[in-house]
C-alpha cells in the first residue's frame, strides 16, 4: 500500500513542477519566461495560437492538479485514522485486563 501512495506522491510532485512551467513560459505583459532564453516576444513555439494552447492546457493541469490535492488529502487521512485506531486498540484493551 505504501508503494502505491509514494508513486503516487512523486507523480504529483511532477504534476506540480510542470505546471509551473507551464505558467512560467505563457506570455506575459512584457516578454515572459521565453525571453530568457533568447526567444523574441514575437516567437512562438505552437504557432499562431501559442496563448490558447497555452490557456487550456494550464486549466486542464489545474484541474488535475486541484483534483488530486483533494484526493491525496483525503487518501492521507483515511492511512492517518487506520494507523491510529491500529495502535489505540492494544492500549485500550491493556487498560481493560
Amino acid at each position: 500500500m505504501s508503494f502505491v501512495y509514494f508513486t503516487t506522491i512523486f507523480l504529483f510532485m511532477i504534476l506540480c513542477m510542470l505546471l509551473c512551467f507551464v505558467i512560467l513560459i505563457q506570455e506575459s505583459k512584457s516578454t515572459g519566461l521565453g525571453a530568457s532564453f533568447g526567444g523574441d516576444s514575437t516567437d512562438s513555439l505552437f504557432g499562431a495560437s501559442t496563448a490558447d494552447v497555452l490557456k487550456k492546457f494550464t486549466g486542464w493541469l489545474a484541474a488535475i492538479f486541484l483534483i488530486s490535492c483533494v484526493l491525496l488529502s483525503l487518501w492521507t487521512g483515511a492511512m492517518s485514522r487506520s494507523k491510529i485506531g491500529k495502535s489505540v486498540l492494544p492500549v485500550i484493551e491493556e487498560i481493560q485486563a
